[in-house]
């Protein structure tokens, strides 16, 4: 895949990058490791003053970055600046709350025979980051902001498809005044990852991607043993109990399929009634995703921009068509609209069975299959039958339920009522093939340290 800028709402390449040389590489390895002899002594109010100044020129600068991801992967422009100002969020609670996170945990000196005994968290050193095109600043930012708190250095490499995001970090942080160094972005393809991570000045590596990229990653990491974090695709389930609200359920479900047009692995993607609140569930749940307007995501009544890339508008139009051939009902959309750029409608499908692809497959688009069940056990059981265990959505208002959707669900996250998203002050990450570790929160700014025990003799 070019490094390049090809806008989806047209199709139009915009601009064009070369890859950076082995040699320059080098030369940002080289940068990284000796920034970090030094960046490591930080204090934490220093680091602080830094990321504060960076989440000041999101705000201030908001509409021009904004732009820039609408340009480059075809979120709507309001989903864009909402991104942006998630991104200032979360350096400033990182720069808050990094030093309580990492504050030296005490133990029981006297159970160990020493006059002091406790546990420090230390950073690791420069650690890789390959990260996805679909919240191209969100989620670079979620591995940075911690990381650099952490006194950690960070190396980018972002997808192809958004070169420019991927620059602007580097420049963010270097004019929010971090050392020269503490964050660098590589312009790489993807074979060329494998000889960054595997490099001794690495110490580590997240991804956030498709399975196939995370299961090479981890591959090559654990060849080497470095850690890793990963987080990667999902298809949650949307549990919908007699007790739901169904108008707010319904709501809340097109906005959890069609969020950034589709295209997040924590969108609920299959959808599953119980059989007493079924048909009104449907009705309700069409008649939201049939009303969502497609169009220029420039355009502030725009509800769903194009998809990424032509690739991805493939995907769509493959699984669906895979779906109908072998029985399945199209409730709305499922059409390609005439025109340029890489647009899907919003799109409801229902005669899911197993030997459709969607049925375990991920949608990365605005496509929504709904099933109907009995009751809760079967609601459980057919909520878990995919490999992906990240997020999960269950709408009842029965305690009781409530309680065996929290306990017996596999995912790493389950919200009832509400819509699967990401907060700083939640841990976010997933199981099964959904990945492993954490981001976030202060077992986000861990993943990266090293826990080292001091005991200290009499």
């Amino acid at each position: 895949m070019p490094i390049a800028t090809i806008n989806p709402a047209t199709g139009v390449t915009e601009r064009t990058f070369e890859e950076i040389s082995d040699q320059e590489v080098e030369r940002i390895l080289a940068r990284a490791a000796a920034t970090f002899t030094s960046y490591r002594t930080t204090s934490f109010a220093e680091r602080a003053a830094w990321m504060v100044g960076a989440a000041e020129i999101l705000e201030d600068e908001v509409d021009r970055v904004a732009n820039m991801m609408t340009t480059e992967m075809g979120k709507t422009l309001a989903a864009a600046k909402a991104e942006t100002l998630k991104c200032a969020k979360a350096c400033r609670y990182f720069a808050e709350h990094a030093e309580s996170f990492l504050v030296d945990e005490p133990a029981d000196a006297g159970a160990v025979g020493a006059a002091a005994a406790y546990a420090r968290w230390q950073p690791l050193g420069p650690v890789l980051a390959v990260m996805p095109w679909n919240f191209p600043l969100w989620q670079a930012m979620r591995f940075a902001a911690p990381a650099l708190m952490a006194g950690n250095v960070g190396l980018l490499k972002h997808a192809s498809n958004v070169p420019q995001t991927a620059i602007f970090m580097q420049e963010l942080f270097d004019r929010a005044g971090f050392p020269e160094g503490a964050f660098q972005t590589m312009l790489i393809s993807a074979p060329r990852v494998e000889a960054v991570i595997r490099d001794d000045r690495v110490v580590a590596v997240t991804l956030t991607g498709s399975g196939p990229a995370g299961s090479s990653v981890a591959s090559i990491a654990g060849d080497v043993v470095k850690k890793s974090v990963l987080e990667l695709g999902g298809s949650d389930p949307f549990i919908v109990m007699p007790t739901a609200d169904l108008h707010r359920a319904a709501v809340v479900a097109t906005t959890a399929r069609c969020l950034n047009n589709g295209q997040s692995c924590i969108a609920a993607k299959r959808f599953i009634a119980h059989v007493g609140v079924a048909d009104e569930f449907e009705r309700l749940f069409v008649e939201h995703m049939s009303a969502q307007r497609v169009g220029d995501p420039m355009d502030a009544a725009t509800d769903i921009g194009p998809l990424a890339s032509a690739q991805q508008q493939r995907d769509m139009v493959d699984l669906v068509a895979d779906a109908v051939a072998k029985g399945a009902t199209v409730l709305c959309g499922g059409v390609v609209p005439d025109g340029k750029g890489f647009y899907y409608p919003p799109t409801v499908l229902t005669g899911i069975t197993p030997a459709m692809r969607l049925h375990t497959e991920e949608a990365f688009g605005p496509v929504a299959t709904l099933y109907r069940v009995g009751g809760i056990d079967e609601a459980i059981e057919l909520a878990n039958v995919t490999e992906f265990g990240l997020g999960s959505n269950a709408w009842t208002e029965d305690p009781a339920e409530r309680e065996r959707f929290v306990t017996d669900l596999a995912a790493g996250m389950v919200f009832i009522n509400g819509n699967t998203t990401s907060y700083p002050e939640l841990p976010f990450g997933g199981i099964k093939a959904s990945g492993y570790g954490r981001e976030l929160t202060a077992h986000g700014i861990r993943e990266f340290c090293n826990l080292k025990s001091v005991w200290v003799g009499q």
